[in-house]
């Protein structure tokens, strides 16, 4: 535990210089104005606060937050208009033309985002400062740990992302859709990711739930649903002991084991037959950190779900879902 606690520490040091660096250039970047790498890079969210200026125009300059429609209200300008999911200078040049239209000739505007709010990241369990955090440009696994200042001396082995979904989710006309963005919950190794062996990009929405010690998931018909530690190897008839125990007339035959691979999209699912083990013609299987035992005919979808609210249940309000 020593020499884990040491790595973290030493990795932590690293990233966090890097990340003094980037804040400094962040905050240059505010106040230099609209500059073209931020432009790119950040599209406006639901909760944002956007300074806009109308040069020359002083009695129309303002500060707007997006309405929850995604919207914005300007002086002298009946109609909405749409901000979401644009960057400052497309919304900038929108309206422009709205002005244009009815009021100004050739008017010059520049928009500001001079709070974002919308893209939320959250950090909960065994971490040192669990919380939310507000980054407005692309963050890794690693980095948002250290924003948390890692891990505490109660983390276990593993570590999970719930990819929730967050209305800032923004995707430019070229950007594709990946199938990271239909995975509610992925599996790492933390010592992977503190070594750097694993690398993972965050998108605004996730949390990263640190369990504190290895845990698996047991998940439909026993007496006790939830997380169940581990603090050595257990087996399948273990872990639903440690539930305390079926409940009644349920089915033996088809008890799934759900593993997804550490730092993968994909899962494995083993499926089990209770008799069979009871009467020791089949071995009784040896679980994993972050396994998800489903005694249930749920989906997997529905159990990764009902999975992934209970870990961020500390965060009961930190993001929108995309509509």
């Amino acid at each position: 535990m020593r020499t884990f606690n040491f790595l973290f520490s030493f990795v932590f040091s690293i990233v966090l210089c890097g990340m003094i660096a980037a804040q400094g250039a962040g905050q240059a970047s505010s106040t230099t104005g609209m500059t073209k790498d931020r432009d790119e890079r950040y599209r406006i969210g639901y909760e944002d606060t956007l300074a806009i200026q109308i040069f020359r125009h002083p009695d129309l300059n303002q500060r707007v937050s997006v309405n929850p429609n995604g919207t914005i209200n300007l002086f002298r300008i009946e109609t909405p208009i749409v901000a979401v999911c644009k960057t400052e200078r497309e919304l900038a040049e929108d309206i422009a033309k709205a002005y244009e239209k009815d009021y100004l000739r050739n008017p010059e505007v520049q928009v500001s985002a001079v709070e974002q709010k919308s893209q939320a990241f959250g950090v909960v369990g065994a971490v040192v400062k669990p919380g939310r955090f507000y980054i407005n440009r692309r963050v890794s696994l690693l980095e948002l740990l250290s924003f948390a200042e890692g891990p505490n001396r109660e983390a276990g082995s593993r570590i999970l992302v719930s990819r929730s979904g967050s209305n800032s989710n923004c995707k430019a006309p070229d950007e594709q859709t990946t199938a990271a963005d239909d995975q509610p919950l992925i599996s790492f190794r933390l010592k992977d990711i503190l070594e750097g062996k694993s690398t993972f990009q965050m998108q605004p929405g996730d949390v990263v739930f640190v369990p504190g010690a290895d845990i698996i998931f047991v998940y439909g018909n026993v007496n006790r649903q939830g997380q169940v530690k581990i603090t050595e190897p257990i087996t399948l008839t273990q872990a639903i002991a440690s539930s305390e125990g079926l409940k009644p007339a349920t089915k033996r035959e088809n008890v799934r084991v759900i593993r997804q691979k550490p730092g993968s999209l994909e899962r494995d699912e083993f499926v089990y037959n209770l008799n069979e083990i009871d009467k020791r013609k089949v071995n009784d299987p040896y679980l994993e950190p972050n396994d998800i035992v489903a005694i249930s005919e749920d989906k997997t979808k529905s159990i990764l779900n009902a999975i992934k609210n209970s870990v961020t249940q500390g965060l009961p309000s930190l993001f929108y879902r995309i509509p």
